[in-house]
């Protein structure tokens, strides 16, 4: 049974859908308001700490998928632009580098607008995608920061993704 088998009517909360794909998952979560939800997604690095926010406003749905870096202030300039390189193979969301708070943070933003509402099919696929990439691009950022490796040979580590079928 497919995610949207789930739901017999369209006007459901995009959270709902979330807190269910993260039941479906058994992944732990925390519904913070009626238009948030936190949840801990274990990768094969670390755990992702993955926020999704539904904003009425401007009929977005935000998601930021986090988990920490400290890199020494020295080296900040070698991982902003490793950062700008892995932005350039990332299609579906960037990677941004929050300082003051040592966190890495891939983002992405579904936008609903005209009263459109999103599948648990497209919620689960944004989830999956912030964890691939960052589990894609984890061992180039930490070569980036901790080796003396160059950005460009610091990318050379990051898992391919994979096209066609097997």
């Amino acid at each position: 049974m497919s995610l949207t088998d789930q739901y017999l009517e369209d006007d459901i909360h995009p959270i709902d859908i979330v807190e269910n794909i993260a039941s479906y998952h058994d992944w732990e979560f925390d519904r913070i308001e009626e238009n948030q939800i936190a949840m801990a997604v274990q990768g094969q690095w670390r755990t992702y700490s993955i926020t999704l926010a539904w904003s009425g406003v401007d009929e977005t749905l935000r998601m930021i998928c986090t988990f920490d870096m400290a890199p020494p202030a020295e080296r900040l300039p070698k991982l902003y632009e490793t950062i700008n390189a892995v932005n350039e193979k990332s299609w579906a969301g960037a990677f941004s580098f929050w300082a003051e708070h040592n966190l890495m943070v891939f983002r992405y933003g579904l936008v609903l607008a005209g009263g459109q509402y999103a599948s648990a099919e497209q919620i689960d696929t944004m989830i999956s995608n912030a964890v691939l990439n960052s589990e894609r691009f984890y061992p180039a950022f930490q070569l980036s920061v901790y080796s003396d490796e160059t950005p460009q040979q610091s990318l050379q580590v990051a898992i391919a993704e994979a096209y066609g079928r097997a």
